[in-house]
């Protein structure tokens, strides 16, 4: 006798598809914002002041050494205490850019600090400004370097985003947990959901190292192996 009956769960798929949508909705959000805070931060770490770099250092251990839960509750349970109210959707918007933005800044930070000294030199023997020297000299090669972490860090957000299901965001683990209350078909309902997110998360992976390749062509040398046809 078949034990498993996935016909129930598959006509709740157009349920399902719904939070994959605002799975990858959330997901590329903020890894484009995060990343975003995450240069700024390593800019702001180059050319402020000490104070500007504690400050930083103390946002970045914050949110590296706190669950990431605690952090999505805290946007969304605290910030309507000083009158800040969001909806569910953009509390976990929200929590997932500062995440990934404090994580990805250490990452960049790592790429940054393997600029060799001397074209930091050579930018300032330029008379370009620190920041100039930042934007033109350090940046493009410290992210190249640190591409694949990156990657990697980028694709632990997308499947950190099931955690926004906990304040009620339909995202694909919310909508797996209705559908399995619906259905009472728990296995079946968790068997396609993983199935899903092992897609969502190749796929991500795989675009982004195509991604990597294409914006850094000359600072990458799987890149330029590829550019030959293979040849070493």
């Amino acid at each position: 006798m078949n034990r498993f009956k996935f016909e129930a769960v598959w006509a709740e798929f157009d349920t399902i598809l719904a939070g994959v949508g605002l799975t990858i909705v959330l997901s590329i959000s903020a890894i484009i914002l995060g990343s975003i805070l995450a240069i700024l931060l390593s800019a702001l770490r180059r050319i402020g002041g000490r104070w500007v770099g504690i400050l930083i250092d103390a946002y970045v251990e914050l949110m590296r050494n706190t669950p990431f839960l605690i952090q999505l509750f805290m946007v969304f349970f605290g910030l309507p205490l000083i009158g800040i109210r969001m909806s569910g959707d953009m509390a976990a918007l929200l929590a997932m850019t500062l995440n990934l933005g404090a994580y990805a800044s250490e990452i960049i930070r790592a790429g940054v600090d393997s600029v060799h000294k001397s074209q930091l030199e050579a930018g300032e023997s330029l008379a370009l400004t620190r920041m100039q020297v930042f934007r033109y000299v350090i940046l493009k090669p410290a992210i190249a370097r640190v591409w694949p972490a990156l990657t990697s860090q980028f694709v632990l957000m997308m499947l950190a985003s099931s955690i926004c299901s906990f304040i009620a965001v339909r995202e694909l683990s919310g909508v797996a947990a209705i559908v399995e209350q619906d259905t009472f078909r728990s296995f079946e309902v968790y068997i396609i959901v993983t199935l899903i997110y092992l897609v969502l998360a190749l796929s991500l992976k795989t675009f982004l190292l195509w991604l990597g390749k294409r914006i850094f062509p000359n600072l990458s040398g799987l890149a330029r192996i590829e550019a030959k046809g293979g040849a070493v």
